[in-house]
């Protein structure tokens, strides 16, 4: 009999999903090993505060290295940019819908709302465009998973919210979406939509297979621009990278101040996936992005 592949994961319904999608994908024996993170265990804190998005995978990273799962399952935009050289990201399944969305219990479009209107969000990238499309909005974070999230908008807790619609599409609450933003108004995160495998590095060819080209050079062109400014790059960080694979390479880009007015947008096409990202990140820098990180809070 073949030795199952433990499958390691978060515990929220939206992680579950990704990990049995997975199982579903690799077409063998498979063990669910649920983990325990700590960006679950504590959602009364910023992410910010507790360590930005390496919160989600630590726990993970760490049963990798002691060889208790054989891959581990994320959301790829909760991964960082650069990952430590022991693992690899092998393979990436077949982006979802990448947009963000909005959502209003009583359906009203997010022109409409009131000034002052108290708006949930947990990613600064969000936050920054947010600022910048609708200033007369209060932005406030919002933690816990999708279920939570949605909880504490239906108390009135918040007046409306923002998150990402394949969250919100793959545990069956796409009724729930007022609009969509068009990823020219609300970039997306980088691998916003991506599930991605992790393992040991000396593992990795034991699961490309299952990777889905376009949304694995989608997410080499979105990572390779943030891997550009190294180590500059924080859990503070208001950045946003898309890329759209259609005859070509369309890369966009935003860098914004969290509570600050000054942003930047650059959109790059092109053929060639290093030549567009080169061009992205000489643009971001010709704009001044690394003023705007060193700006940060």
């Amino acid at each position: 009999m073949m030795t199952p592949v433990r499958i390691g994961t978060r515990e929220s319904p939206l992680a579950l999903w990704q990990a049995n999608e997975v199982a579903r994908v690799l077409n063998r024996p498979t063990e669910i090993v649920a983990i325990r993170t700590t960006g679950d265990k504590r959602t009364n804190v910023s992410l910010a505060s507790i360590g930005g998005k390496g919160v989600f995978i630590k726990e993970l990273e760490e049963a990798l290295a002691r060889r208790e799962i054989d891959l581990a399952v994320h959301s790829l935009k909760d991964v960082p940019s650069i990952v430590p050289a022991q693992f690899a990201l092998p393979a990436f399944l077949a982006r979802a819908d990448p947009r963000d969305a909005w959502i209003q219990p009583r359906g009203m479009a997010i022109d409409k709302m009131r000034d002052g209107a108290k708006i949930g969000t947990s990613a600064p990238r969000r936050r920054a465009q947010l600022r910048v499309l609708y200033p007369k909005f209060r932005i406030e974070d919002i933690r816990g998973n999708v279920d939570s999230r949605l909880r504490k908008l239906q108390s009135g807790a918040y007046d409306g919210a923002v998150l990402a619609s394949a969250g919100l599409t793959r545990l069956g609450r796409k009724d729930e979406i007022t609009s969509y933003f068009s990823i020219d108004e609300m970039v997306p995160a980088a691998g916003q939509g991506i599930v991605a495998i992790e393992t040991l590095a000396q593992r990795a060819a034991e699961f490309t297979v299952l990777s889905h080209f376009p949304s694995a050079l989608a997410a080499l062109c979105e990572r390779g621009v943030l891997q550009k400014f190294g180590d500059q790059l924080d859990c503070y960080s208001a950045v946003a990278v898309h890329a759209t694979i259609d005859r070509g390479i369309t890369i966009r880009a935003f860098f914004g101040e969290i509570d600050g007015d000054r942003s930047i947008r650059v959109k790059k096409t092109g053929s060639d996936a290093d030549t567009v990202i080169d061009s992205v990140y000489e643009a971001l820098v010709a704009e001044g992005a690394e003023d705007l990180l060193k700006c940060r809070s």
